[in-house]
């Protein structure tokens, strides 16, 4: 058994669950740190979208009675029906340009210039977000969202296909522009990635099975557990903090991440095609 692999994996577990879910692009951090690791191999690609299936298992548990009332509920209650009917639309949209574009982006989008400019970017957007005039917010809560609030939604998402963009801020940014409350948003974006980074894992070991073999199981495992634990802390620790804070602090990490992006490609550091 290779140690040393093993404890790279339990540090790219680590990386995969706290980035997951907060507004500042996993993949971003997940290249930067395979970098360091010299983890970027083909199979380590793969490794880093599987173990994303580790981070969510914590968001189930964290939100595993509404997920079961809701299907308990499914088949005789409008709310239960209506809830799931919009995570389905929400989701929708990502599969479709997945399957239709997903190759091209990632063979002309995974560069330094695009990695940086979408970090940067992303964090002036979230500065410009959080410092406009206050807004009514339509939507106080996800049972309230309509079909059409769940698409919109469904669609920012697929913006986080451009590399350094983040699954979490396009969602939860993008949802607080469309009138939802910013727990509203929260919400649904860590619902919308239950089946959204599930089929994305899937898909992916799927695709590379030839990759694979059962020596790599121990390296897979690790990750996994490490991306669990990790991703449980920060979702807990990121619905305690937005009760009280906004975003603006993850803001200025993304532009200051996206200029460490800038200097590490020009310097011939770390190859950001990754």
């Amino acid at each position: 058994m290779d140690l040393i692999l093993l404890a790279k994996a339990a540090v790219m577990g680590v990386v995969e669950g706290l980035t997951e879910f907060l507004p500042i692009s996993s993949t971003g951090h997940l290249i930067l740190a395979g970098a360091l690791l010299d983890f970027n191999d083909e199979k380590a690609k793969v490794f880093d979208i599987a173990i994303q299936t580790g981070a969510i298992l914590a968001v189930i548990i964290v939100y595993w009675a509404r997920l079961r009332d809701t299907l308990m509920q499914l088949p005789t209650q409008r709310q239960a029906q209506r809830f799931a009917l919009n995570v389905a639309i929400g989701f929708l949209p990502a599969v479709v340009l997945g399957l239709l574009a997903g190759k091209a982006i990632k063979a002309h989008l995974f560069t330094p210039t695009v990695v940086a400019t979408t970090f940067i970017l992303g964090g002036l957007v979230i500065l410009w977000a959080e410092r406009r005039p206050a807004t009514s917010v339509r939507v106080e809560d996800v049972d309230a969202m309509t079909p059409w609030d769940a698409l919109k939604v469904g669609l920012v998402q697929c913006l986080a296909m451009v590399p350094g963009t983040s699954r979490s801020g396009a969602t939860i940014i993008g949802g607080m522009l469309l009138g939802l409350s910013r727990r509203a948003a929260t919400d649904f974006s860590f619902y919308l990635a239950i089946p959204t980074l599930i089929g994305a894992g899937a898909y992916s070991l799927y695709k590379e099975r030839a990759l694979l073999s059962v020596a790599d199981l121990p390296m897979f495992v690790v990750g996994l557990i490490m991306s669990f634990l990790s991703a449980w802390l920060c979702v807990r620790w990121l619905l305690r903090y937005i009760a009280s804070h906004n975003f603006v602090v993850f803001a200025w990490y993304r532009i200051a991440f996206g200029l460490v992006v800038l200097a590490t490609a020009w310097g011939g550091w770390i190859d950001w095609r990754g």
